[in-house]
C-alpha cells in the first residue's frame, strides 16, 4: 500500500454561529466523511446561541430575563451548567465576573440596539447586588431574587468551544483544535506528536498580529481584550467589558488578558474577571486562584509589555514563545 493511501487527511470544518464563526481542525484516516461531524458541531453551537443568546428575543435566558421577580422558571441543562459556573466564577472573583450586567451591556450598544443615553444613564445610577446574591437555584429551576438582567456573553462562547470538543470526543475524535472568535480548546496532540499551537493575538485595533505562541496540550484558552470591540464616547473608545461596579464599560484595564484553562468556560470567564480586576488585583486573584494567566500591558501608546502568572507563564518559559522570533 502506497504511503499516500495511509496518510491521515487534515479536515478543516467551521461554521456561522454568535455573529462569528466556529472552527475545528482534525486529522482523519482516508474515507472519512466529514458531513455528519460537521452538522453534529453545527447542531451544538446552534444549541448553545438558542439557549443563551441575548440577540434572540426567544431564547431560553431571555425567558429568564422576562419571568417576573420570585418565580421559579425551569431552564434547560445547559444553560443551567452555564449559569452555575457563572455564580461560581462571580463568587470566586469577588464579583468582578458578573452576569447579571445585561442592562449596562445592552444601555452602551453592546447588544442588538444602538446606545442610549437615558438607558446609560439609568445603568449606571442602580443600585447592583452581584448575580450570585441574586440568582438562586433548585434542581432544573432558576429563580431571581431581586431584578436583575442577565447576560452570558463573557461565557457563552467558551462554553461553546467546549461543546465543539465534547461533540469531536462523541464521534470518536480524541485529537483536534476547536474554536469560537479566538477562544480555543486542544485537545490531544497533532499527527507528528507535537502540542497544538495557538497564537495569543497582539493588542491592535488596526492589524491581526500574534504577540506570542502557546503549545497546548488538552488545554483551553480565552482572552479578553480592550482592541476588537468598543463605543467612542466624547473620543475615547470604551471597551466592551464592564465594570460591575459602575454600570459602565472599564476606564482602565490591561491591553488584554489570556488565560488558559481545563475548560474555555472557565478561561472565557476567568479572562473577563481579570480585566475588571486590572494587573494588580488581578495579578494577586490569579496566584491564589491557581491560574495560568498573561497580563498584556501597555506602556504608552505603542510599546505593550508581558506579565505572567502561573506555571504556563512564569515558571516555565519555554511553553511561550515570542511570536517574533518564529
Amino acid at each position: 500500500m502506497s504511503k499516500m493511501s495511509t496518510e491521515r487527511a487534515r479536515i478543516a470544518l467551521n461554521g456561522p454561529t454568535m455573529g462569528t464563526r466556529w472552527s475545528a481542525l482534525l486529522f482523519a484516516d482516508p474515507g472519512f466523511d466529514p458531513g455528519p461531524v460537521c452538522s453534529a458541531l453545527q447542531a451544538a453551537v446552534d444549541e448553545v446561541d438558542g439557549q443563551m443568546s441575548t440577540w434572540k428575543p426567544d431564547s431560553d435566558l431571555m425567558r429568564l430575563n422576562a419571568a417576573p421577580i420570585g418565580e421559579w422558571i425551569a431552564v434547560p441543562a445547559r444553560l443551567l451548567e452555564v449559569l452555575r459556573l457563572g455564580l461560581e466564577i462571580g463568587r470566586a472573583s469577588g464579583g468582578a465576573f458578573d452576569i447579571g450586567m445585561g442592562d449596562a451591556v445592552m444601555a452602551w450598544g453592546f447588544g442588538p440596539e444602538a446606545a442610549a443615553p437615558d438607558g446609560i444613564r439609568t445603568a449606571m445610577a442602580a443600585s447592583r447586588r452581584p448575580a450570585h446574591d441574586v440568582l438562586e437555584i433548585n434542581g432544573e429551576h432558576v429563580r431571581k431574587a431581586a431584578p436583575i438582567a442577565l447576560d452570558l456573553n463573557g461565557i457563552a462562547k467558551g462554553y461553546g468551544v467546549d461543546r465543539l470538543a465534547e461533540i469531536l470526543r462523541n464521534q470518536g475524535i480524541s485529537d483536534g483544535l476547536v474554536g469560537i472568535d479566538g477562544e480555543m480548546r486542544a485537545m490531544g496532540l497533532r499527527p507528528d506528536g507535537e502540542a497544538w499551537t495557538i497564537a495569543v493575538e497582539a493588542p491592535d485595533a488596526e492589524r491581526r498580529t500574534p504577540h506570542s505562541i502557546l503549545a497546548l496540550q488538552d488545554a483551553a484558552v480565552a482572552t479578553s481584550g480592550d482592541y476588537r470591540h468598543w463605543v467612542e464616547v466624547q473620543g475615547r473608545r470604551l471597551s466592551h467589558t464592564m465594570d460591575p461596579r459602575r454600570g459602565a464599560p472599564l476606564i482602565a484595564s490591561p491591553a488584554s488578558i489570556t488565560v488558559v484553562a481545563r475548560s474555555c468556560a472557565e478561561a472565557d470567564a476567568w479572562a473577563t474577571a481579570l480585566m475588571v480586576l486590572g494587573p494588580v488585583k488581578g495579578a494577586t486573584l490569579a496566584k491564589q486562584s491557581g491560574l495560568d494567566a498573561l497580563f498584556l500591558l501597555r506602556d504608552d501608546v505603542v510599546n505593550v509589555r508581558g506579565v505572567g502568572v502561573g506555571r504556563l507563564f512564569s515558571e516555565e518559559p519555554a511553553a511561550i514563545a515570542s511570536a517574533e522570533g518564529r
